[in-house]
């Protein structure tokens, strides 16, 4: 995973959005062709600029069909507003969409999703009819490879309720592992876990039930084995999602949780979550239960 320090990814992104095409689409996309879509293209990619193309989506609402089941899974409350890291998953598809665009420039496999940055303005009502925009953010060449964010916005009208940006990296040749930490981790530890948690062999294909993301990876020995993985490995986003799962009730409707996942929590696991104050907000890790390999640091404050 991505070894820097720091959160930026580079230029304001209003810079490129004040350019952008904005497509409107009548519907989400599916996610199962543009998963084919993504395997078959993935050697036609050879690098290049982003492309500047804001997706709008009117109309999205929650699934009330599965929202209880994705609460479960990640550990949430079933309550009158969605759980925070929920509207990733309403904007996914349209994520998705633009990444398997034919002028999009790196194969989806083997991108390695390294944190996330996630604002929530106010929290979301369950029965809210959102609008989406999802864009492209600037892209940054870095040693190890070609960095960007894709950015997405959830609107009340014209009320910005939630944003997010997920931090990505496609790895040059030489530019280091998918599953590499980061030399900072002994400083970015917590003293000691809050909680242990029992990661099941079937958390990635439970959370892929409720989410929609069906990435391999995730899923099988055998076909996390085809990409290069021993063993499936959890969703960063689930992993995310429990971390703001666990500190649920202790924070402001108004916040900002930034996450960097420094490497996989292969399945099953045990692992330890710790949570200390820091200010009004709160420092969040993810270790394993002797506290020596770091899977995710970050920070949860008010907005």
């Amino acid at each position: 995973m991505d070894t820097g320090p720091s959160m930026d990814t580079g230029p304001s992104m209003d810079t490129r959005r004040s350019a952008m095409r904005t497509e409107q689409l009548g519907s989400a996309p599916s996610l199962t062709p543009l998963m084919v879509k993504a395997i078959l293209t993935a050697p036609t990619r050879r690098g290049g600029e982003l492309p500047d193309t804001e997706l709008v989506l009117d109309g999205v609402r929650a699934d009330h069909d599965k929202l209880p089941d994705y609460a479960r899974v990640c550990g949430f409350r079933v309550a009158a507003h969605l759980p925070g890291t929920y509207p990733h998953i309403l904007g996914f598809p349209l994520a998705m969409r633009l990444m398997t665009d034919s002028g999009f420039p790196f194969p989806l496999p083997g991108l390695v999703h390294h944190g996330n940055v996630i604002t929530q303005h106010r929290p979301v009502p369950t029965e809210v009819s959102l609008t989406l925009r999802v864009h492209p953010g600037d892209l940054e060449i870095t040693e190890r490879g070609a960095r960007f964010a894709m950015a997405t916005e959830a609107y009340d009208g014209d009320v910005l309720l939630w944003e997010e940006e997920s931090l990505y990296m496609h790895l040059s040749k030489g530019g280091g592992s998918k599953s590499e930490g980061s030399k900072g981790d002994a400083e970015a530890r917590p003293a000691s876990p809050s909680a242990l948690w029992q990661v099941p062999d079937d958390i990635g294909r439970r959370y892929a039930a409720v989410s929609g993301d069906h990435n391999p990876i995730h899923l099988h020995p055998v076909t996390a084995g085809l990409a290069g993985f021993r063993k499936p490995i959890a969703h960063g986003m689930w992993t995310l999602a429990r971390c703001l799962s666990s500190l649920e009730g202790r924070l402001p409707d108004a916040h900002r949780i930034e996450v960097r996942f420094r490497k996989p929590i292969t399945l099953p696991s045990t692992v330890g979550f710790a949570a200390t104050r820091d200010g009004d907000g709160w420092t969040i890790g993810v270790h394993d239960r002797d506290g020596v390999r770091t899977y995710v640091t970050g920070s949860v404050a008010p907005v």
